[in-house]
């Protein structure tokens, strides 16, 4: 079976069924959300049964396809999955159908506060079938130019999502988020071209006399320092809006407050990794000499983005824009395990990927929830919720515990990676960097106290509880976060022998426990 072209085919299934969908009456709205769900758990469970084919003792990419696409430019339709890009692959096709039936009523398309107008039910699920065809792609290619068209390919169904089923100002939101990954797409796009003609020499250089894309043949080119720290800053500063990293995250709050509550969860939850799986995958693996150089700079911002997003987050009023810059704190995290350059660090920063976006994921659905029954996103607005709606209350609760590492979820593991990983190499960014623990513990249970705690407002009196709907939607994910807690090491053992790749790559090694006397530093007799 891994001969059977599994990623073309999960790229095709939901662009089909966006086209199915689309074709459908605009009346029969339950049977438009129907073809859409069905088309989703399809392409989940599609994703799963290749998931459970992957070897991660075998090659490192595998379900290998590659076809001329544009010859001339040595373009190719080529993909492939090593252990990172398949769990986030997994992680996409997972969210896709719960945000589907998460955002089953009217309501919860909308922006949530404020928005009169219907929307078209088929659009909206049209699109978010297309966005989910892009997220496989992005992930599955091999080859950098088609990597760029997915990667651009993307921001068409985010920006229509945004522009036309979010909030008030839903107009400002999408052109920021636009313009801003248009700038980065742009810089990246003369970088993506400036390696044709380097390819070129290398691969004429071997005998075949043609430029090439292709990542396994990219690796092999020997580029001049100067010209490598270049390319690498227009990769990485794409990456970085992407990600997104300070000075350049600013479009994620506007975004989040703006977009309904149940795609939100994709574009923070997923397309936002993006940008730190392009920082492992391209900018540490085609220019592994001026990732070293700019390394020092990255953890600057890295620790920058962690404090930063976690002090801004402590002061919002506005539920969305909250949990928007907990994420901006939690991918400083992300790419302060990137490039610590150890095993522990890159293995926890994939693993963050997959459990960020499980942990906002959930945190996103649940309050989509509650503004769709209070139909605000102010915090102020709430009040003793537990005591109208002691599930959703619950949920919150157990969603906000993820978010803030709670030892037994998810994100914990991975958070504990990252700084164990980056302490080992680089000791001052992993300490201030553990302020970013303590910060979280102050948003998440401040925000949980002001939302859910103290005496019930008049506003929340006759609050209804979770349907069973909703129930279904956000129960496998708060599962899932469970489950990760006590047990990530299957999802270590996929990514691992992707990591250990990378640093070979970048020519780095874990560095050897210091020897004090006759005792090792961390207490181990030699």
């Amino acid at each position: 079976m891994k001969d059977f072209p599994w990623l073309s085919v999960l790229i095709a299934l939901p662009l089909v069924g966006a086209v199915l969908v689309s074709a459908l009456p605009r009346a029969r709205e339950t049977l438009v959300k129907q073809a859409a769900l069905a088309v989703s758990v399809v392409v989940a469970i599609a994703t799963l049964v290749m998931a459970s084919q992957f070897d991660p003792d075998g090659a490192r990419f595998q379900y290998d396809e590659k076809y001329w696409w544009i010859k001339q430019f040595g373009v190719h339709w080529a993909l492939g999955v090593d252990g990172v890009a398949l769990v986030l692959i997994v992680l996409s096709v997972i969210l896709v159908p719960l945000v589907m039936l998460a955002s089953w009523s009217e309501d919860d398309r909308s922006g949530g506060v404020d928005v009169p107008a219907k929307r078209s039910v088929k659009t909206y699920f049209a699109l978010l079938l297309t966005l989910e065809a892009a997220m496989i792609g992005v992930f599955a290619a091999t080859d950098v130019f088609l990597f760029y068209v997915f990667f651009e390919a993307m921001l068409i169904p985010v920006y229509f999502i945004i522009g036309y089923f979010g909030g008030p100002q839903r107009s400002y939101a999408a052109v920021k988020f636009l313009l801003y990954s248009l700038l980065g797409g742009m810089i990246m796009l003369v970088a993506v071209i400036w390696l044709y003609p380097l390819s070129n020499k290398a691969v004429s250089d071997g005998g075949v006399g043609h430029g090439t894309f292709l990542f396994s043949e990219l690796t092999k080119m020997d580029v001049d320092p100067t010209t490598a720290k270049w390319l690498f800053l227009g990769f990485f500063v794409a990456f970085a809006i992407k990600a997104p990293m300070v000075p350049v995250h600013t479009w994620l709050p506007d975004a989040a407050q703006q977009s309904p509550p149940g795609a939100l969860v994709l574009i923070v939850g997923v397309l936002d990794k993006v940008g730190t799986y392009g920082m492992l995958r391209f900018c540490l693996e085609l220019f592994p000499g001026a990732s070293k150089w700019a390394t020092p700079v990255v953890l600057g911002f890295a620790v920058l983005s962690i404090i930063y997003g976690a002090v801004l987050a402590i002061g919002q009023v506005d539920l969305k824009r909250l949990i928007a810059y907990t994420s901006v704190s939690h991918f400083g995290f992300i790419v302060l395990g990137i490039f610590a350059m150890t095993s522990q660090g890159q293995s926890g920063a994939a693993l963050y990927m997959v459990n960020h976006g499980f942990s906002t994921g959930a945190l996103f659905l649940v309050v989509g929830f509650m503004i769709v029954r209070r139909r605000s996103a102010r915090i102020g607005d709430y009040g003793g919720v537990q005591k109208a709606a002691p599930v959703l209350a619950g949920t919150f609760l157990v969603a906000g515990l993820s978010g803030l590492s709670l030892p037994g979820l998810a994100p914990f593991a991975s958070e504990f990676l990252v700084l164990t990983g980056t302490f080992t190499r680089y000791r001052v960014p992993a300490v201030i960097a553990t302020a970013g623990v303590v910060l979280a513990a102050i948003y998440i249970l401040w925000m949980y106290q002001r939302t859910m705690g103290g005496p019930k407002a008049e506003a929340v009196e006759g609050m209804r509880d979770l349907s069973a709907r909703e129930k279904w939607a956000v129960a496998p994910i708060l599962a899932i976060i469970v489950a990760l807690g006590f047990f990530p090491q299957p999802v270590l053992n996929v990514i691992n022998p992707s990591v250990k790749q990378t640093l070979v790559r970048v020519d780095e090694r874990d560095p050897a426990p210091k020897i004090t006397g006759n005792v090792a530093e961390n207490g181990a007799r030699p």
